[in-house]
């Protein structure tokens, strides 16, 4: 039988739903690096569970059978060691599991800041009687920045709010489903003036280290908020406190960090412009049991040589193409 190790969790209970995989397959539970290195000898696929990477490159040197890793997460930063890559190991990740659950959290973020809720919450709290007038959304242009499965499942659900939408991707093209129009990333800072919303869902590449800096939150208009579901490092965080309390944006919705947790000395935390929340927005209700769900029909196709569903182009680090 093939030997599959699972980083990450303590046994069966963890994961839901590999009972499907009994009599087909050794499951191998490494909980922790010593663990995995003993579950690593002979073992043909890793299944990432948990997203710290830190114990499979702790192990590398166990991972001679290894031919293909699935990770639980969209991103796949935490995996782009160069052994790894360099590597002949296939890499898939969850694509697709998480999109629904962000495109709705960042709907959620972009009504609660037009809506103002945080400044009516901290008036209820303080039992505080405060009318206030708030803004529509149905009209305001969107500029999302990552035009991945996520981010168009952004698009179309703005788009239905009566959002106006635009994105930003390697390479410009129009006539796209979901965004309409494509920019090319290099043209960035001149698209970020027309936008209400500056949507971030970038995954973390040399590419997009501080891609959003002292330049860009400049570019923005003032009225404008940023809302980052991407990755933390993405983002000059002293850049983004410098233009909120400067006047340069007027907002932004924080779900990812340069350092997680984020230090309690952050001035992010204190903020009344900035909602912050600790790396949930794709989390829901249900989720394991989808991403377990697709790590079974992969490991099925692995085991029939089908072609492996969100395969990850490991010298890009994000989906391959198709």
């Amino acid at each position: 039988m093939t030997v599959i190790a699972i980083q990450g969790a303590s046994g069966a209970g963890d994961v839901p739903g590999l009972e499907a995989l009994a009599g087909d397959a050794e499951l191998r539970f490494a909980p922790d690096t010593e663990t995995l290195r003993r579950a690593l000898d002979g073992a043909e696929v890793l299944f990432g569970w948990a997203f710290n990477a830190e114990n499979l490159r702790d192990a590398w040197d166990c991972t001679g059978a290894l031919r293909w890793i699935h990770w639980s997460g969209a991103g796949v930063d935490a995996l782009m060691f160069p052994k790894l890559v360099a590597s002949d190991i296939r890499l898939t990740n969850t694509r697709g599991i998480y999109d629904r659950a962000m495109a709705e959290y960042v709907l959620g973020l972009i009504i609660a800041f037009a809506k103002r809720f945080p400044e009516s919450m901290t008036a209820q709290a303080e039992r505080r009687w405060e009318h206030k007038l708030t803004e529509r959304i149905d009209g305001k242009h969107a500029l999302i920045v990552g035009a991945g499965s996520i981010g168009r499942e952004i698009a179309r659900l703005l788009r239905a709010a009566g959002m106006t939408v635009a994105g930003v991707g390697r390479s410009a093209r129009d006539g796209d489903a979901d965004f309409g129009v494509i920019h090319a990333f290099d043209d960035l800072n001149d698209l970020l003036g027309a936008a209400d919303y500056v949507i971030a869902i970038l995954p973390l590449t040399a590419a997009t280290q501080n891609a959003f800096g002292a330049a860009q939150f400049a570019a923005m208009k003032p009225s404008a908020r940023f809302i980052n579901l991407g990755r933390g490092p993405s983002v000059d965080e002293a850049a983004l406190v410098a233009a909120l309390e400067a006047g340069e944006i007027a907002g932004a919705g924080l779900d990812v960090f340069e350092h997680e947790p984020l230090p309690a000395e952050s001035p992010l935390w204190s903020r009344s412009d900035v909602i912050v929340s600790p790396h949930m927005s794709g989390d829901f209700h249900g989720y394991a049991d989808d991403v377990a769900a697709l790590f079974i029909d992969n490991y099925r196709r692995y085991r029939a040589g089908e072609p492996l569903r969100c395969l990850i182009d490991k010298q890009q680090g994000f989906a391959a193409a198709g």
